[in-house]
């Protein structure tokens, strides 16, 4: 059985493999060829954070898979009124096929993995989103045509993006630079892991310094979901961590920006930056179902069943 809890638990073989089918699936897609590998599957969708991209591509995408996916909200669940995490994986598995969770904490993620029958996929957690790297890096191929040998800059807080970055290009043979302010840094595990990879890994305190001849530059909201009280004290943090025409002057001709949305405009991205590489961070934004798609597949398809070879 297989989980997608964190990037760290995939190897770059799984990885590749993940982003060759979602290039498949999305080829399917678009030219009528329907697909349906998970017919007769259910994925429950447990939502303690709201969300626009990761409900409707989840559940999107497993339809067009030929399953039913079934929107959980904490309010509708035993576990928002204090059930344990562990009985909710025992009795949900017996009722589906897996589970697609976004929430707070990643030991609730781990925890339906341990307790749970069924495969657990990670929709966000605080600590990292790696079916949102996954679309960054299969939109990152999609326009380079290769990530080995790129460079990837994150300009911005040390948070589930930035974990599940460092893990998700450093994996795929690309190097990576990002700039943080001090005490917004990612956990250590996470700097030792970049540290492994030598002079391929880089983190300072200078935008342009970490930008500089960078393939693609991704940033993300300062605050995210759940830190509203701490925004005043994060914008003065984060003043000059912003990814705009001047940042951009110090990175590689064709340089790419996205973005995982939503965009705070005159905040960590102008909107002439954003509005100059729309084209690229909405196509990462569509990617997240294709790549969610290959998540699914590869997480419910039995390999005894069907075999996809992309």
């Amino acid at each position: 059985m297989k989980h997608l809890l964190k990037l760290e638990d995939w190897t770059t073989e799984e990885i590749m493999h993940c982003l060759n089918l979602a290039d498949q699936l999305k080829y399917e897609q678009k030219h009528g060829i329907e697909h349906k590998h998970l017919k007769g599957k259910t994925l429950g969708m447990i939502f303690e954070k709201s969300s626009t991209r990761t409900r409707v591509s989840f559940e999107v995408g497993m339809t067009q898979l030929g399953g039913y996916p079934l929107f959980l909200s904490s309010n509708d669940l035993q576990i928002g009124r204090g059930e344990p995490v562990q009985d909710t994986a025992r009795v949900l598995s017996r009722f589906i096929d897996a589970i697609m969770i976004r929430t707070f904490e990643q030991s609730e993620v781990e925890a339906l993995a341990e307790y749970g029958s069924i495969p657990i996929i990670n929709g966000l957690t605080d600590y990292c989103h790696p079916c949102q790297v996954l679309a960054d890096l299969m939109t990152i191929r999609e326009f380079k045509g290769k990530l080995e040998g790129l460079k990837m800059c994150f300009i911005g807080d040390g948070n589930n993006m930035m974990n599940s970055l460092i893990v998700g290009a450093l994996r795929t043979g690309m190097s990576f630079s990002a700039a943080c302010p001090e005490g917004y840094m990612p956990p250590e595990h996470i700097l030792e892991f970049g540290k492994s990879f030598g002079d391929k890994f880089e983190i300072v305190t200078d935008p342009k310094e970490a930008a500089k001849n960078a393939d693609v530059v991704l940033t993300d909201v300062w605050a995210s979901m759940g830190q509203e009280e701490e925004k005043k004290i994060r914008e003065a943090a984060f003043e000059g961590y912003q990814v705009n025409e001047e940042l951009m002057t110090v990175t590689n001709e064709g340089c790419m920006v996205l973005h995982c949305l939503p965009a705070h405009r005159g905040e960590e991205i102008t909107a002439d930056v954003f509005e100059a590489h729309a084209d690229e961070i909405f196509e990462e934004a569509e990617n997240r179902l294709h790549a969610q798609k290959a998540v699914l597949v590869e997480c419910l398809l039995d390999k005894k069943e069907e075999e996809i070879t992309p």
